[in-house]
C-alpha cells in the first residue's frame, strides 16, 4: 500500500478506477500441489476485481506443509478396508491406501475394481 494514505481515500481511488476489493471471512486456505499441501491457518484473504479479472490475495496466517508422497497407514484404516471390501491381503490393502493418498473412498473403489477384475478373469 501507499504510505500515509487514508484508507477511505484509497478506496475512493480504487472505485474510480473500477477496482473492487472484497475481504473474505476465512478460517483456512489449502493450496494443493502435486507433492504437498500448503495449509495457511487464519489468513486474510481479499478478492480484487479489475477489468473482469479476479485476483485473490492471501496475507498473514500460520503456514504448515503436508507431504503427499506417503499416506499414513494405520491398523484402523486397514481393518476398515478389509470390512468394506472383503479383501484379506494386508499388502494389497496397504497398497490401495498408498495409491489413493489416504483417501479411503478411493481405496475402496480401487480394491472393488481389482476384485471385480479378478472375478471376471
Amino acid at each position: 500500500m501507499m504510505p500515509n494514505m487514508d484508507p477511505r481515500m484509497l478506496k475512493r481511488m480504487m472505485d474510480s478506477m473500477g477496482i473492487k476489493n472484497t475481504e473474505l471471512d476465512t478460517i483456512r486456505v489449502i493450496l494443493e500441489c502435486p507433492d504437498k499441501d500448503i495449509i495457511i491457518e487464519g489468513p486474510n484473504v481479499s478478492i480484487i476485481e479489475a477489468q473482469g479479472t479476479k485476483t485473490y490475495q492471501i496475507t498473514g496466517g500460520d503456514i504448515s506443509e503436508k507431504d503427499k508422497s506417503k499416506a499414513e497407514i494405520n491398523e484402523e484404516d486397514i481393518k476398515f478396508l478389509e470390512e468394506q471390501t472383503g479383501v484379506l491381503n494386508k499388502d494389497k490393502l496397504k497398497k490401495a491406501i498408498e495409491d489413493s493418498n489416504g483417501d479411503m473412498a478411493q481405496a475402496i473403489l480401487l480394491l472393488k475394481n481389482d476384485t471385480d477384475k479378478d472375478n471376471a478373469g
